[in-house]
């Protein structure tokens, strides 16, 4: 099984290679949860259950936003004390996130299951796909607690400098998704629902496994005093970084429910062209934004180590590491859009093909630009410049919604496509800015430690 490494120490370049490529094939393993359920509906039930599915996932996001804030902040503050060698309240900060997230998540339950209808009226869900998006995002609503304890025992493996046994745990699960998906659905004809319940298995599995791992991980880390089992300082500083990046995610998430909407009231079929083509999207944007992710675990590691003039080099290396992972999908999208949205639809309609085609078509070659604004998010998260990494985040949401709003109505479905890439290149800007003008301080002294990059 792999172990801890330590971040603060080797050249930058390397170091962040070897941390960020499990990572990214976490991801991609992580992302097959939600390509399986978009393939098996498509194309072993109908157009109508891609779209429900699809539909369905835009509501699921808000849960997978709290989920991800809760990651974050617990894998920032963890990294700060692994750095620091600070092991009793390190073990501290665990045992209190673990706590808080069990609450947070009977109350997203609650909210989840009451809400269902109202959302999914809400976004102005089409009258044949309304049964089965009900359905998927009922049974998902169970499969809360285990998302959320995964993700945050994840955030903890990735904070100590190990990044593989998270790779390793998707890996399996992701593949019995698969199975477990076309068995459901195929073998013994479920429908969407076998979908969801497939879903809901395999995370449970992997939550379990991870945890269990995680605890004897733990046992390892030897500390003269027994550590509290929780401690409200600590909760504050999780908190500090959590709830900014809950905010974050949630409000992308209602963006995208709002574009969704938006998208609804152009028929099923551009639900569908659109649900095929935003699940690839997501495969690249996803994938990045963990290296992103990757990068705040060096920059807080490395701040609690007061060695913050190795952060800049880092930001370099991921910059590049990044751009050279989106390159292929650029190309992959561009010139082989129409197989690959084909690839979710059993018998797709002419709309369906034109609109998944037309939506990768407009965004891919933009994705070295969100990737230089998701590792410069990274660094801003890691080093708790929430205030900018908020700023540059609420920009690009708001001329999303705003744009697809405003242009689709002269443009129809393709306005809503080209709020992307518009969107993306603003926030850039201002990300890249923030960082660049930014300087690092050490959180003890709080005297400068680095130049500008």
């Amino acid at each position: 099984m792999a172990q801890s490494k330590d971040l603060t120490v080797g050249e930058p370049a390397a170091v962040l290679r070897r941390f960020c490529l499990p990572l990214f094939g976490s991801i991609i393993f992580q992302q097959m949860y939600n390509l399986a359920d978009s393939f098996v509906a498509g194309n072993y039930i109908n157009e109508d259950a891609l779209a429900a599915v699809g539909n369905s996932y835009e509501i699921t996001l808000v849960f997978i936003a709290f989920a991800f804030g809760c990651n974050i902040g617990t894998s920032v503050v963890t990294a700060r004390l692994f750095g620091a060698k600070k092991l009793r309240e390190m073990k501290t900060a665990v045992s209190t996130a673990l706590i808080s997230v069990g609450i947070v998540c009977a109350f997203l339950m609650l909210a989840g299951l009451l809400l269902t209808a109202p959302l999914l009226r809400l976004i102005h869900t089409p009258d044949n796909i309304f049964s089965d998006s009900a359905a998927y995002l009922r049974i998902y609503t169970w499969t809360v607690p285990f998302i959320f304890y995964y993700n945050t025992a994840t955030g903890i493996f990735s904070a100590i400098g190990d990044s593989k046994t998270p790779f390793y745990f998707l890996a399996a699960s992701s593949t019995a998704n698969v199975i477990l998906d076309i068995f459901f659905v195929k073998s013994l004809q479920m429908g969407v629902p076998g979908t969801a319940w497939a879903t809901l298995i395999c995370q449970a599995v992997s939550c379990i496994l991870s945890l269990a791992v995680l605890a004897l991980r733990f046992r390892s880390f030897r500390t003269e005093r027994k550590a509290a089992l929780f401690s409200r300082s600590l909760l504050r500083q999780i908190t500090v970084i959590a709830v900014p990046s809950i905010l974050q995610q949630s409000f992308i998430s209602v963006g995208n429910i709002l574009i969704q909407r938006i998208i609804n009231d152009f028929g099923s079929g551009v639900v569908a062209g659109y649900t095929a083509a935003v699940k690839l999207n997501n495969l690249v944007i996803t994938s990045m934004t963990t290296l992103g992710n990757g990068v705040s675990n060096y920059t807080a590691q490395n701040l609690g180590a007061n060695k913050t003039d190795r952060i800049p080099a880092g930001h370099k290396a991921a910059c590049k590491l990044v751009i050279l992972i989106a390159l292929p999908f650029i190309v992959l999208y561009l010139f082989a859009g129409s197989p690959l949205v084909r690839f979710f639809l059993r018998e797709p309609s002419t709309e369906a093909m034109q609109t998944g085609q037309l939506f990768l078509q407009i965004v891919a070659p933009f994705y070295p630009i969100a990737a230089l604004k998701l590792v410069s998010d990274g660094v801003l998260r890691g080093s708790g410049m929430m205030a900018q990494f908020m700023t540059a985040t609420f920009t690009d949401l708001i001329l999303r919604v705003v744009l697809a709003f405003f242009l689709s109505i002269p443009l129809g479905s393709l306005g809503i496509w080209m709020a992307w890439p518009i969107g993306w290149a603003v926030a850039t800007v201002i990300s890249v800015s923030f960082y660049r003008s930014g300087h690092w301080f050490d959180k003890k002294t709080g005297q400068k430690s680095a130049k500008k990059a």
